[in-house]
């Protein structure tokens, strides 16, 4: 008999964790190895545990994001499946970017979320359909710079574009380059529609 996939369930809702646990207990071949609710107890649990399959939410104390970067630095072949609420084109651009294995929200049925697990355990990804078209869509627009992002987040708050200036120390017409450049990124026309946007697609908070 194969020996069965050890997960590590990384999640910092008590609630959910001990939902996930209930879930792969009906699972002869799956087996929860051990849990962890905070950044910092995830890579010391993955370090101490070294699970086939570790099941990552974005949203805890200390990043979810950072979690599986460091994780995939330090052995890039770990199997991290995400399992969010976040359907924020930006979140799942970044952990399939990183490495993520496959990228699920909290509303899938335990079967498929157990198929997931097994796909990913065996070498495989697990991109369902809406998060495929969501990425595809992502794919489209191109990659806002550090320094642009800095400006559209001043820009979210109603900076106007001499205050930009001040706080970041460049000049108004290197400014007017960045919104310039921010808004044929983000494909829309104005400064009011790149805030919707910036905040449609999770690039600010």
């Amino acid at each position: 008999m194969n020996r069965a996939i050890r997960i590590l369930i990384a999640d910092d809702h008590r609630i959910v964790r001990m939902g996930l646990k209930t879930v792969f207990s009906l699972e002869p071949d799956l087996e929860v190895a051990g849990e962890a609710a905070t950044a910092e107890e995830t890579l010391a649990a993955w370090e101490r545990l070294r699970p086939d399959v570790t099941l990552l939410d974005l949203r805890m104390p200390g990043s979810g994001l950072e979690v599986l970067r460091s994780l995939l630095a330090k052995e890039p072949q770990a199997r991290v499946l995400v399992l969010t609420t976040s359907e924020m084109e930006e979140d799942i651009h970044r952990a399939l970017r990183s490495g993520a294995r496959g990228y699920a929200l909290k509303g899938i049925a335990p079967e498929e979320l157990a198929e997931a697990i097994r796909s990913i355990h065996q070498g495989g990804t697990w991109i369902p359909e809406e998060i495929a078209r969501t990425m595809s869509a992502r794919e489209e627009c191109a990659d806002l710079s550090p320094r642009e992002l800095e400006v559209l987040q001043l820009l979210v708050k109603g900076l106007t574009n001499p205050d930009i200036c001040a706080l970041l120390g460049i000049s108004l017409g290197t400014v007017k380059i960045h919104i310039r450049n921010i808004l044929a990124k983000l494909q829309v026309s104005d400064r009011t529609e790149a805030a919707s946007e910036a905040y449609r697609r999770g690039l600010v908070e």
